[in-house]
């Protein structure tokens, strides 16, 4: 694999956001890609990034003021964590993390990954990034994870769903990537968003991420692109309808993202957006990650 093949879907220069989160404040979905000659991608991955590794990861946490991240292990790395656990490794108790895991992981792998900083693992349902997501065996492991772990999911809102009873069945909490993907174009009110909350209120154990503006009100998905006013138009009122289970986050290195690529300083002032008063800000970034991650 030579570099023309793998691709740049993060910002070279991202502008100081205008909002200063308050102190503490937790970005609470990330990744970092290898880097590659240390942490080689998998040979299933549907993508090729360049090397975004954890230096770069916590120099954009201070540019944007932010104390720690949450690392979701990206479908590139596949099911080997070591890229994850190494910057967790390297954060210094300032990050923890998600895995991606083989259903069939033994109970020593398990507690290893949670002595590592992780504390949830990811099912991922987007048939462009996965080749196969056997819910048989996710609900095995998911009911064999180590104490006080979550379970993320990331799927797209046409197949909420048929999802629902594999969902319903997980006996730890959940947290949604991206909100399940609605069509923020509907507006607050739209059929995309009344099924998720449908859903949100089945359980009081999911939590979401109020993340990806630049994916959900993107110009080539029809939206409107920076500044993501159908976004803020959309999500604010499930904030705070929700607003004891909800976290937010960069989605920096932005995977895929590379032919609209969003300044992560644009991103951090969507915040006081969607959660526009303190007590909201604290809640989406400190209490509620905290809660999650850090409760021990």
């Amino acid at each position: 694999m030579t570099d023309q093949n793998r691709i740049i879907s993060w910002h070279a220069n991202p502008s100081k956001p205008r909002y200063t989160p308050p102190a503490g404040a937790v970005d609470a979905h990330c990744h970092v890609f290898g880097p590659m000659a240390q942490f080689p991608f998998s040979a299933k991955a549907k993508y090729l990034p360049q090397d975004a590794g954890p230096d770069m990861l916590f120099a954009l946490r201070d540019h944007l003021g932010f104390d720690k991240n949450v690392i979701v292990q990206a479908s590139c790395h596949g099911t080997d964590n070591a890229a994850t656990l190494d910057a967790i490794a390297k954060s210094k108790g300032r990050a923890r993390g998600v895995a991606v895991v083989d259903p069939a992981i033994s109970e020593a792998d398990l507690h290893a990954l949670h002595d590592g900083g992780i504390r949830g693992i990811r099912f991922n349902f987007l048939k462009r990034l996965v080749d196969e997501a056997p819910k048989d065996k996710f609900l095995e492991v998911a009911q064999r994870l180590p104490k006080g772990w979550h379970v993320v999911i990331y799927f797209e809102a046409d197949i909420l769903e048929e999802l629902r009873p594999f969902m319903d069945a997980i006996p730890v909490p959940l947290v949604i990537d991206h909100m399940g993907r609605p069509d923020v174009r509907q507006g607050p009110d739209g059929a995309d968003m009344k099924a998720f909350r449908n859903f949100l209120n089945s359980r009081d154990d999911i939590w979401f991420k109020a993340t990806c503006p630049d994916r959900l009100d993107a110009i080539k998905e029809g939206g409107a692109g920076d500044p993501w006013n159908a976004f803020a138009d959309a999500v604010a009122p499930l904030v705070a309808d929700y607003q004891d289970r909800v976290l937010w986050g960069t989605d920096w290195p932005h995977p895929n993202m590379d032919t609209e690529i969003p300044d992560d300083g644009h991103l951090v002032d969507m915040i006081p957006r969607i959660a526009p008063t303190e007590e909201l800000q604290r809640k989406l970034l400190i209490d509620n990650p905290m809660k999650l991650y850090w409760a021990d």
